[in-house]
């Protein structure tokens, strides 16, 4: 299983912070508190996101991460890349703070899909400004195709943060599914 400091750092600061708790709308639940557990067939389309303290100026990538694979007592195939989306902008409606994007993903959205027995798994959801100059493209599979289930396994967030120069997360939220 690779490292994932900033995972671990960005949830222990993460436990104590309302002011970094990213909004979610998953399915039919609306402001998703931690923890909370979404059944799989209601989390399998990307989720609304909010956050309050974005700015009109800038562009924001969000990822998610499912910590758990395949099971939480033995994460071995684990952490397992769920998502990831750049050009998240602040919306021009009516919702303070929803967030938007119009660009094809870097990574498609799968929901969750623990094995049959298994506990719940966390689905943590990461919100970073995006770098200047960041090419999706260069990321993402070429000619659009989707990302397959190998691709996402054993996902190092600290080796990706690193490789395109993401800073700090932002905020962060998650549910639990199985």
């Amino acid at each position: 299983m690779p490292a994932n400091k900033s995972a671990d750092r960005a949830l222990a600061a993460f436990k104590g912070d309302t002011s970094k708790r990213l909004g979610l709308t998953v399915g039919k639940h609306t402001a998703v508190e931690p923890e909370s557990y979404i059944p799989r067939a209601e989390a399998q389309s990307p989720p609304e996101i909010m956050y309050p303290a974005a700015s009109p100026d800038k562009a924001y990538l969000i990822m998610c991460l499912d910590l758990d694979a395949p099971f939480k007592s033995l994460p071995i195939l684990g952490p397992i890349w769920h998502w990831c989306q750049s050009g998240v902008k602040l919306s021009s409606g009516d919702a303070p703070g929803k967030l938007e994007w119009s660009e094809p993903p870097v990574v498609n959205y799968i929901g969750p899909a623990p094995p049959p027995g298994a506990s719940p798994h966390r689905y943590v959801f990461f919100l970073y400004e995006q770098p200047a100059g960041f090419d999706a493209m260069a990321h993402a599979p070429a000619k659009g195709k989707e990302v397959g289930p190998t691709s996402r396994m054993w996902f190092s967030l600290d080796d990706w943060e690193a490789k395109v120069g993401l800073g700090e997360v932002l905020a962060l939220n998650y549910f639990t599914s199985n």
